[in-house]
């Protein structure tokens, strides 16, 4: 499981699920769609690894939703453990991240952009183990 790319962004997601802060996350469908990319399932486990590409933690996933951007709520929203306090401000700092150059690049679409009716891949988690290197 990878969270953001490698870099300081990385780091700190990591560091919020490795502090009990970050239960939830969210991803692009289409990133799914475009990688031909099963859906986690409630049960399934995953590695975490860090910018280094070093396993970190264990994490399980207790769900699983597809939900509109315009339908993420607030409680998904705190759980992300980034530090937003409203969906209006989760939701400019992920279009941010969704509009950059290497998602769009990712994507093959330069002119990507999120609307309303985009589908998210809302995910909750819990740690299951944190591995110390």
């Amino acid at each position: 499981m990878e969270f953001a790319f490698s870099g300081p962004l990385r780091d700190q997601l990591v560091a919020a699920v490795l502090s009990g802060a970050k239960t939830t996350t969210s991803a692009l469908m289409i990133g799914y769609e475009a990688d031909g990319e099963p859906l986690p399932e409630v049960g399934a486990r995953r590695v975490v690894v860090d910018s280094r590409d070093q396993p970190v933690a264990t994490i399980e996933y207790t769900d699983v939703r597809v939900v509109r951007l315009a339908d993420v709520d607030l409680r998904h929203v705190i759980d992300e453990g980034e530090g937003d306090e409203s969906v209006a401000q989760w939701r400019a700092g992920h279009e941010e991240f969704w509009h950059s150059p290497e998602i769009r690049a990712e994507l093959g679409d330069p002119g990507f952009t999120v609307d309303d009716d985009t589908e998210i891949l809302a995910q909750r988690f819990r740690l299951v183990d944190a591995t110390t290197t």
